[in-house]
């Protein structure tokens, strides 16, 4: 029994896409662990509004200069390995689609058999 090339690539193609799920959801679950910890921050980062309680109003302007500045903060502690898996995923998709450029021709041969 002689296996075809073809079943060969599809089922490459198919461990591509699989690999390719799991470094999207690496990506996936490195954003929502920056947005839990921001999240959990936000009561922190309001508690410094001291002069409220002497008659002045709050700033949002600066609430939001302090999350910003928080969210870069945390973002950057794992900006490399955000920009490594962006970087594998590139080049996951390149491959991916070298690889259906190279099966989409022999799909219509397959149908006529």
């Amino acid at each position: 029994m002689t296996v075809s090339p073809d079943l060969g690539l599809r089922t490459r193609l198919l461990r591509m896409e699989d690999a390719r799920r799991q470094t999207q959801h690496q990506l996936a679950m490195i954003d929502r662990q920056i947005t839990r910890r921001i999240t959990a921050m936000v009561p922190l980062i309001g508690r410094r509004q001291i002069g409220y309680r002497r008659g002045k109003a709050p700033e949002p302007a600066a609430f939001l200069e302090r999350y910003r500045s928080n969210l870069a903060a945390i973002t950057a502690e794992r900006q490399p390995e955000i920009d490594a898996l962006s970087r594998k995923l590139a080049r996951q998709d390149a491959a991916i689609a070298a690889l259906r450029a190279r099966l989409e021709p022999a799909s219509p041969q397959l149908m006529r058999a």
